[in-house]
């Protein structure tokens, strides 16, 4: 998949972001190539364009946002670092922006978002990208994709309070890991680990993300 060359924005643009995010951290490079493969530009409103380079979020409608970028890299890195990371299930498709990157770096992803004109936007963008290993649900991420389970990864791209249990459920037992954003006022994005019947949790550093909810949302 070569996603070189799309978009109007220029090669220096997209440069000096992947220079802020190694100036924050990321240094696995196949992270830091997807931010000079995948054209951010086209995630957001043309209205909102010229912030689609800029390490901030960005609204997306429906009060929801596009990730700033170095949380979509720190994400992907956590992502990368799990034991076995081939088959990762998204929660939250929103833009579409990191199920496109992550879709750089594993094999498989799997993303369900309860939005639906949210899903159909991204199910758009991901096409005129020619990304295809991707398959998008609409429905309720607290109930994960149990049907296409168990997975390597699960990464949320909203905040619940508490981990969901139907999500745990649905890891592979040996280093299955979920990466998401966990509280109320007080966010820290973490690591919950499973090993067997056991669970252990790290906390990352602090976030701030839409909270998460249930139900399916079909309309405006």
């Amino acid at each position: 998949m070569n996603l070189r060359g799309i978009g109007m924005t220029s090669e220096r643009t997209r440069k000096r972001l992947i220079e802020r995010l190694f100036e924050k951290g990321i240094r696995d490079p196949r992270v830091l190539e997807c931010f000079n493969r995948v054209p951010r530009h086209i995630f957001v409103d043309e209205a909102l364009g010229h912030k689609a380079y800029e390490d901030t979020a960005v609204p997306i409608g429906y009060a929801q946002t596009l990730s700033q970028p170095y949380i979509v890299a720190r994400m992907t890195e956590l992502v990368l670092s799990a034991r076995h990371h081939e088959r990762v299930l998204e929660i939250g498709t929103g833009s579409g922006f990191q199920t496109a990157v992550l879709c750089q770096v594993v094999e498989e992803v799997f993303s369900v978002e309860r939005i639906a004109p949210l899903q159909q936007k991204a199910r758009e963008r991901l096409r005129h990208l020619k990304v295809y290993n991707a398959r998008l649900k609409l429905d309720d991420g607290f109930l994960g994709w149990p049907d296409e389970g168990p997975f390597d990864v699960i990464i949320g791209t909203a905040a619940p309070e508490f981990p969901p249990e139907e999500l745990i459920n649905q890891l592979i037992p040996d280093g299955g890991r979920l990466i998401l954003p966990l509280g109320g006022d007080v966010q820290h994005l973490t690591i919950i680990e499973r090993e067997g019947d056991d669970i252990h949790t790290q906390q990352i550093e602090p976030v701030r993300f839409v909270p998460m909810l249930s139900g399916v949302q079909r309309e405006l």
